[in-house]
């Protein structure tokens, strides 16, 4: 990669929470940082810092080679990207979109890019705001190689650790979303956990220790069930999916007597039932995955 100087320059769009970090952590690291947000008075204190903010979008990009845009959706950042007046200071630049949204709104701003002459990298923040600018921030992107080479030491200012996960542009977000999957079903399950136990007497405060038990062994178990899922093999020998059908039955049972909505379980147990029903009740649960996305 080549290397960045102090004179080197960045627009940062988007000044919410995420990209005020952002903002913030190109400053520390010395690059010349311009600002822009929709709603006024968000760049204070960057500017104090040393930004520039610049009275339009056009302006923002036009005043560096690399723009980074992070908003709330790919709605917002084409709102602004796909202003005409935008789209023609970004010609023969580069934008990096670190908006989280679909692999395939990815895939049509990356066509849209390269319909107008602008260079374009997708990518996703995998950290909180907090991290920004430290070792444990994580970034992932996708795109052309030689694009994410180019940029990649500018990009580097923002700390961390960034993985570039190829060319083929949807692939960040196809992660992001995958991983945010993890995430949000399992603070679904947490929730329904929670509401569980406190109809049966047992704090969330209680509770909790056991529930970071739990988690102390997923990291083992998503790696074998990732080899089943690639390899096919959906072993069951220590746990077949008829004891997690089990399982799941007691919960759904014990949730409905409380009256808590079981609705995801219910879900679950259905694709337990069907795996079974089709011959497969030795298998391990990821024989579900199967049924979700046949091969």
């Amino acid at each position: 990669m080549t290397s960045y100087t102090p004179d080197s320059a960045v627009t940062v769009l988007g000044l919410g929470p995420m990209g005020r970090a952002l903002a913030g952590a190109f400053l520390d690291a010395g690059l010349r940082t311009t600002v822009w947000n929709r709603t006024a008075g968000r760049d204070r204190e960057l500017t104090g810092r040393g930004a520039v903010g610049a009275p339009s979008p056009e302006a923002a990009v036009a005043a560096s080679g690399l723009t980074v845009i992070c908003v709330v959706n790919y709605d917002a950042a084409d709102a602004v990207l796909r202003q005409d007046a935008v789209t023609a200071a970004l010609k023969e630049r580069t934008v990096v979109n670190l908006t989280a949204d679909t692999p395939d709104r990815a895939r049509d701003t990356a066509a849209w890019a390269a319909e107008h002459g602008i260079g374009y990298l997708d990518g996703a923040i995998m950290t909180p705001a907090t991290t920004i600018g430290t070792p444990a921030a994580a970034f992932i992107h996708s795109g052309p190689e030689e694009l994410y080479r180019e940029h990649g030491p500018a990009l580097e200012a923002l700390g961390g650790t960034h993985t570039h996960l190829g060319e083929e542009i949807g692939r960040a977000a196809a992660y992001d979303i995958a991983l945010l999957d993890i995430f949000w079903t399992t603070m679904a399950g947490y929730a329904h956990a929670l509401a569980v136990a406190r109809a049966e007497g047992v704090s969330a405060g209680e509770l909790a220790p056991f529930a970071t038990g739990i988690s102390a062994f997923l990291p083992s178990i998503f790696e074998r069930f990732a080899q089943d899922v690639d390899g096919g093999s959906f072993s069951g020998e220590i746990n077949p999916i008829t004891s997690a059908a089990s399982s799941i039955a007691h919960i759904v049972h014990t949730s409905e007597a409380h009256g808590i909505e079981a609705g995801v379980m219910r879900t679950v147990q259905d694709l337990t039932r069907r795996v079974i029903d089709q011959g497969h009740g030795t298998d391990g649960f990821m024989r579900i995955t199967e049924l979700m996305n046949p091969r």
